[in-house]
């Protein structure tokens, strides 16, 4: 088995790779006068889009309230399920959920490590 810390040090190396090499594509796409002149045309393009998503906007106010509250209903009621289903693992129970079309769902956990103060 590995070693987690050599691991770590391995997925460091890689991002700051990736960092560069991102970088050096970033750098000659600034050097492209035909890529500029399609970034302005782009840009163009975009605001006329934005005006009319905003005039549509103003005519389904109402829709799109309701669709925020759906919005955090939803996200409301997944960490509840969340912590339900947390429950009932550490309880040593089955934890399952099937869908309208008896699909059968289990839950997945996972481990993510964050800088540490």
């Amino acid at each position: 088995m590995q070693d987690i810390q050599e691991i770590f040090n391995r997925i460091q190396k890689n991002k700051s790779k990736q960092k560069d090499m991102k970088q050096m594509y970033k750098d000659a796409l600034v050097s492209s006068s035909e890529y500029q002149e399609t970034q302005e045309k782009l840009k163009t393009i975009h605001e006329k889009k934005k005006q009319l998503e905003h005039t549509i906007k103003e005519q389904f106010s109402h829709e799109l309230t309701e669709l925020e509250d759906l919005k955090i209903d939803i996200a409301s009621d997944m960490e509840l399920m969340s912590d339900i289903a947390m429950t009932k693992m550490m309880k040593g129970e089955t934890v399952e959920v099937i869908d309208e079309y008896e699909n059968e769902y289990e839950p997945v956990f996972s481990v993510r490590f964050k800088k540490a103060k």
